[in-house]
Parts: structure tokens; sequence; C-alpha cells
């Protein structure tokens, strides 16, 4: 599967999915003025790849070397949130189906709102994450 690489901007992210390395990641900052042009496209590669993984098709990922995710917002505006939510659902499957999983969810040391934020993601689609606080 071809990785996808999306530039950031001042109102988008970095998004960074390949499996190839094990690289799953959005960093930066997400308001983006067309939220839909971003995301589609990295939710329909995520269904694609998931169906794959699920499918066999990528037995690399193992309890020595689980799929890690990484979400490194600084920012997310409500319609962002919709569609991290949606990444992190198809994200699900992968958990329910025991294939080993890692979502890591930074945030700033200060930003309680951030923190909570994946809290309440991580309840929503019942799946543990782990916090990891910055202190930049």
């Amino acid at each position: 599967m071809q990785k996808l690489q999306i530039s950031k901007t001042s109102v988008s992210p970095e998004i960074t999915l390949s499996p190839d390395d094990n690289i799953f990641v959005i960093r930066g900052n997400s308001s983006p003025e067309d939220v839909r042009e971003l995301y589609y496209p990295v939710i329909e590669w995520i269904k694609i790849f998931i169906d794959d993984v699920l499918d066999g098709a990528f037995p690399a990922f193992n309890n020595e070397k689980p799929l890690k995710f990484q979400i490194d917002l600084t920012y997310f505006n409500s319609s962002s949130a919709k569609f991290l939510y949606d990444i992190i659902m198809e994200l699900q499957r992968l958990s329910a189906s025991s294939i080993p999983l890692i979502v890591e969810w930074y945030y700033n040391k200060e930003d309680t709102d951030m923190k909570d934020a994946g809290l309440d993601f991580s309840l929503l689609a019942d799946m543990e994450f782990t916090f990891i606080p910055k202190t930049d």
C-alpha cells in the first residue's frame, strides 16, 4: 500500500501514514477551512489499510512490533474533531480484532483541555491511549 503524505500548513496538520515504516502521525494544527477536503482521503486510506490488515496483508504488526498511531495536535477545531473521531473509530476495528495497536496522544503539559479531549476519544472508542506530555 502506498504511503500517504500530506504536508502541514498554518491551518492543517502534517499527516504521514506509512505502513512499511510503521509511521502513522497526525501532527500540528487542525483548523482547515474545508475539513472534508483534508480528511476524506485520509479516512478512505485508513479504511482500506485496516481492511488489508484484518485480511492479513500486513502480518508485521504483532506484540513485538505493534502498530503505533500518534496524534500530536496543538489545536483542533470542532469540525476536525468529528473526523478525528472517525479515524479513531476506524482504529478501534483493529483493537477489537486483537491487532496490537498503540495510540499515542501528545499534549502540552499546560494544556489540560487537549489531554481531556484525548481522554474523551479514548472513552468513546473504548480504547486505551498512551498520554504523552510535552514541555515545549
